[in-house]
């Protein structure tokens, strides 16, 4: 899906990250200039070197937890993509401070920088987290739980905050609730690696997957271009209805992990087939954990004409081959 976009300046928060660096190659591709601000916590410069020579690219060093850095990188600014901060229920279950002081005291200190600085729109990463133990199926923006998770209080305070920022002193914001997004320069190491890459490493590694649980907690798994397509379309919309609120992210599907690990088994065995043998370990159900996940699109599609092309198989196809090249 084509938007068109170009010639504008964009920030990207957390721009060396997964989903960041994905937004600063298709806004540079657009021609527009693309600040990329970054503290390398969780980003990796692997993921923007190849942007460092275009003269449309610039990477600013700096932590979104300190105000003078948020207002250097949000000078004449147009939009905000804000993608910084430190992902992970459990990460936030082990540190709720760290988690808290990013993701709420960081998240402010950005909008504070961009009211002041006068950016024209804020479009922010929310996240599914948000609706916490609410049982109700598919997601629908209004209804949301009981948060389960310090991670997930501190995602569901960064609506509240940019709600106010719209009432009062008139910003334009969006919240993107993204549900599992996976795709290339997403990392398969350490202890809160996302599923996606953590399970494709392994298996190319001949290692036994461990599930949590029985394998049957259901996501919205989203590829990265879907996200992509609904961060563009959060910048360039005028329809006053699609602004100051939040957009779940998703291709709108459930799968089960059971479901993924069928797939990428799958897929991965064109590479190579000894993959197919592997035994997959059940483990304990991880804490803080949602069972199921499952969105609805109908608001995004109605107010932003979001039309996610990728559901999983298609996406996992796709990200399993860079996955293949590159790991």
């Amino acid at each position: 899906m084509k938007v068109n976009l170009s010639k504008k300046k964009i920030l990207v928060t957390g721009g060396a990250g997964f989903i960041g660096s994905n937004l600063c190659e298709e806004l540079l591709n657009k021609k527009n200039k693309v600040v990329c601000f970054d503290n390398f916590a969780t980003g990796k410069r692997e993921n923007i070197e190849e942007f460092l020579e275009d003269p449309n690219f610039v990477l600013i060093e700096g932590d979104i937890r300190k105000l003078e850095d948020c207002l250097k990188a949000t000078k004449n600014i147009d939009y905000v993509l804000h993608q910084a901060a430190l992902g992970s229920v459990p990460r936030s279950i082990k540190d709720p401070i760290t988690s808290n002081d990013v993701n709420v005291g960081g998240f402010l200190n950005m909008l504070v920088a961009s009211r002041d600085n006068g950016v024209k729109r804020f479009v922010f990463a929310a996240s599914s987290s948000t609706y916490g133990d609410s049982e109700s199926m598919p997601k629908t923006e209004g209804i949301i739980g009981k948060p389960l998770s310090p991670y997930a209080i501190t995602k569901y305070v960064n609506e509240l905050y940019a709600d106010i920022f719209s009432q009062t002193y008139g910003l334009e914001t969006i919240g993107l609730r993204y549900f599992n997004v996976f795709g290339k320069k997403q990392d398969p190491n350490g202890a809160y690696a996302a599923v996606i890459p953590k399970f494709v490493s392994q298996l190319m590694n001949g290692e036994s997957p461990v599930i949590n649980g029985d394998g049957n907690y259901s996501r919205d798994f989203t590829y990265i271009d879907n996200v992509i397509q609904a961060n563009l379309l959060s910048l360039v919309t005028s329809n006053e209805k699609a602004i100051n609120t939040v957009y779940n992210v998703a291709y709108g599907d459930r799968n089960t992990l059971n479901d993924l690990m069928i797939y990428l088994k799958e897929y991965l065995s064109d590479f190579d087939s000894k993959i197919s043998n592997i035994e997959v370990i059940y483990g304990p159900n991880r804490l803080g954990d949602i069972p199921h996940s499952h969105a609805s699109v109908d608001k995004a599609r109605e107010n932003l004409n979001y039309n996610p092309q990728f559901n999983l198989q298609k996406g996992l196809k796709k990200a399993v081959q860079w996955y293949w090249r590159n790991l």
